[in-house]
This record gives structure tokens, sequence and C-alpha cells, in this order.
């Protein structure tokens, strides 16, 4: 039987995040929390909420700075609460933390993005490459963060890709290696998608009906947008309009967590593992998928809704 509500089971303490840092925040209603896994659409889901709630097609700062993952440890926890309590207009807080790591408000909103594993898989082979590890780490240990040098990353994507299926960060779950299971973080959310407040989105849904998922997205959030600005704001949400804004869109530029701030929006795409995975790794896969997260999420989670209709 499904819980009624969600609950804090778990603290994700990660050298990179730490979901401890929940225990400070102070929460308004209307709250909005950008609750996606990594390279699922957190940044896109971010930018469409900062656009729906600001109403403006360019952000007058950095969408990290309006919009910081609470978690992140390289942000001092004081400052980004302190961004947090003087905004006056309805806050949007990305998270990376699955739905029992965090606190839950009935009067908040929680927006789920979900994507395709095997596409996460290859967005993040990419996100590695372009990740400055050595300038992160160095940030983390000046925060006085404790934590043992990670393992170096296989070369090979399959072996990272088996290595990811099979090798968990935390002691509750079986994958997720170097992060954490992208499959149970889905799983927390699916579970509790009958609740009122929390919605389901999905990367294939954005590709395919940019604009009609905004519409649903300031319907969901009960924004009102002028009819004049819809135009407007649903360019600034594309995919090339982010590109060519990296240097603002980016997360963490202000932290130099990038090589290339434009290459973190590296091409958006699906479907890139087929040239790259191999039988052996999609075999895995298949046993994998529906093991930890059932045959309805998993279909969900490679295929979307389609008419955007998970609410």
């Amino acid at each position: 039987m499904t819980n009624p509500r969600p609950e804090m089971r778990h603290v994700y303490a990660h050298p990179f995040m730490d979901s401890g840092r929940w225990e400070h925040f102070e929460h308004r209603a209307g709250d909005v929390f950008i609750c996606t896994s990594y390279k699922a659409g957190t940044t896109w889901v971010q930018m469409i909420c900062a656009l729906l709630i600001l109403q403006q097609p360019k952000l007058p700062q950095s969408l990290s700075s309006i919009s910081p993952w609470l978690e992140m440890r390289i942000n001092p926890l004081d400052e980004v609460l302190a961004t947090f309590a003087a905004q006056t207009h309805r806050r949007f807080i990305k998270t990376h933390t699955p739905l029992d790591g965090i606190p839950y408000w009935d009067d908040a909103t929680y927006l789920y993005c979900g994507r395709d594993p095997r596409d996460v898989f290859m967005s993040l082979v990419n996100h590695l490459a372009n990740s400055d590890v050595e300038h992160l780490m160095k940030l983390t240990a000046e925060r006085g963060v404790e934590f043992e040098e990670p393992p170096p990353m296989p070369e090979d994507p399959n072996e990272l890709f088996r290595m990811w299926l099979t090798v968990p960060m935390f002691d509750w779950e079986q994958d997720g290696f170097p992060y954490w299971s992208h499959f149970s973080h889905g799983s927390t959310y699916w579970e509790f998608r009958e609740l009122p407040n929390i919605h389901l989105l999905h990367y294939a849904d954005l590709k395919a009906d940019l604009g009609g998922q905004m519409r649903r997205i300031a319907e969901l959030l009960q924004i009102d947008v002028p009819e004049a600005l819809w135009e407007d704001l649903i360019e600034a949400a594309t995919f090339e309009s982010m590109k060519r804004n990296a240097d603002q869109l980016a997360p963490e530029v202000d932290n130099g967590a990038w090589h290339s701030n434009a290459q973190f929006f590296h091409k958006g795409t699906s479907g890139q593992w087929a040239d790259v995975l191999s039988k052996e790794s999609l075999d895995l896969y298949d046993k994998v998928k529906v093991a930890r997260m059932g045959p309805e999420l998993t279909e969900w989670m490679e295929q979307g809704s389609g008419s955007g209709s998970v609410q």
C-alpha cells in the first residue's frame, strides 16, 4: 500500500551534495521544488519556471543565482539560505534529492522530470568529461568537507555503464555510481504521483511540444501569462537559445564548474546510446530497469507520456 504522505528516510551525503541542508530551509507557501535526477532536464525546468514566474525572456542574474541548488556543498549554506530569504518573487528551488530525502509540504509544488535512463547515461558521459573536477574538489575541500578521492572513471563507456547500473554510492541503493540512483530517484516520485502537488514532467514531452508543456506547467503553478509574452518565453526556453546563453544559464557558472559552459548544453537529443552501448550492456540494462522501477514506470521513463497526461 502506498504511504499517504512522503517521508524523509535518508540523508544523501555525497562529496558534492548534502541533503541534510534541508534541515535549515524555511519554506514558504507556494514554493516550487524542481526535483529531477541528474542529466534529466533540471536546468530546462528551472529555466521554464524562471520564465513563467519572472515573465521576462532575459533573466536579471545567472540562473544558479536566482535558483541555487540547495544541497550543493561548494555554495556556503548561509549564503544560499540568505538568497532564498531575500527573494520576494515566488521561489523555485533546485534539488537533486529523491523524495525520501527532502521535506514534504502540502502547500508547495514538486516538479519531477523523467528521462530515458540510457539518455541520462549518455548525457552523464559528456557531463563527466566537461566537469572541472579538480577545481570542484578544491572548492569542496575549502568548505571543510572531508571525502575520499573518487576512483578513476573507466574510459570505456560500456564499462562505466555497467558500473552505473550495478555499483551504488549509498547502502540503500543498488546502482548510480558515481552519483546516486536515477532508477530509485524516479521511483520515489512515481510512488506519490497521485498527490495533488506532485507533478511528473518528461524530457521527451518537453522536446516534442515545448510550448504546450510550458502552458501545462503554468497551469500547474496557477500562473497567468499574458498571451503576448508566450512566443518570447517559449523561444527563450529552446535548447538553441539556452546554449547561446550558456554563460548565464549553465549550472554553477559562478563557481567555474565547467571546462566549457556551452558544452554543458551538449546536444539535447535522444537515442545516442544506440551507437555506443553494446548488446551486452543493453541486455544488462533490460534486466536492471524492470527490477528497479517496475514495468509501468519503465515504460513511462523510456517514452514519456506523449500527451503530457501524467500529472
